[in-house]
């Protein structure tokens, strides 16, 4: 009878787990499918609402790129919660045990991701700015012409009080950057702002004539994240432990119920 117990209650508690990731992936996905097909209806939506937060997000280039992040995010939480629930809510061990594997494979994956970058600090340090120097290169642009990765980069200086990777010559790499950019030696996100929102300089010659005095435009965006990391690095680790434990507990659930329901229905039998 305790035996049952448990079963029923493992059972309900992943079918709970993954109903509510479920739901998750579906908005996710359905939103990013509505962004795919259907732009103009957020922007006339975004319009109507009179905030100054939102109107870099109506660019029709962000909406786009948003959406395939969302479609990919979405679609990844759809799989995996749509395996975790029907497996569970109709007791199949194929539907479990496929669950389980992709769990464990993408817990292995987080695992040899964090050795390695603990095991070749030098060489993640290294690739990390080489793949944050290359969005930069490949995509950042003048905030006249706002696309996904701009923005992103606009509210991480704004928000650090940094600029660029290293410094503001990254910039320089940037060919999107270079031919809008006028006669600015730095991007106003690099600047002391007196509005962040519109991103307005406090100096007017900031982007011009940039100095400590009235920019970021020396201090990289790079170590400036990695202080702000090892400063909180406790909520990030006790974060990361929970989500680990988490994990754990899913696919051990998956498993013991994949095991459970066999012995169970072959008792029926």
């Amino acid at each position: 009878m305790g035996s049952d117990c448990g079963v029923w209650f493992g059972k309900y508690v992943l079918c709970i787990f993954n109903f509510v990731f479920f739901i998750l992936g579906t908005i996710v996905l359905g939103t990013g499918i509505w962004l795919a097909v259907d732009k103009s209806s957020l922007i006339a939506l975004f319009k109507m609402v009179e905030s100054e937060h939102i109107n870099e997000f109506t660019q029709p280039q962000v909406i786009e790129q948003m959406a395939y992040v969302l479609i990919a995010i979405g679609g990844f939480m759809f799989l995996m919660s749509f395996l975790g629930y029907c497996g569970a809510i109709r007791e199949s061990r194929c539907l479990l045990t496929t669950y389980g594997v992709f769990m464990i494979l993408l817990l292995i994956a987080e695992i040899v991701a964090g050795g390695l970058a603990a095991f070749y600090k030098e060489t993640a340090r290294n690739e990390s700015k080489g793949f944050l120097q290359s969005t930069i290169t490949k995509y950042y642009t003048s905030s006249e012409h706002t696309d996904a990765v701009t923005l992103m980069w606009n509210q991480m200086m704004t928000t650090f009080g940094c600029c660029g990777v290293v410094d503001y010559r990254d910039f320089e790499q940037s060919p999107s950057w270079l031919t809008s950019k006028g006669n600015r030696t730095v991007p106003e996100a690099c600047c002391r702002l007196k509005d962040i929102k519109n991103l307005i300089p406090e100096d007017e010659f900031c982007v011009t004539n940039p100095s400590e005095a009235n920019s970021f435009y020396m201090k990289g965006c790079y170590e400036t994240f990695t202080d702000w990391i090892i400063i909180h690095r406790e909520i990030i680790i006790g974060v990361l432990a929970g989500a680990g434990i988490i994990h754990l507990l899913v696919i051990f659930l998956a498993f013991c119920l994949s095991k459970s329901f066999a012995k169970y229905h072959g008792m029926r039998l």
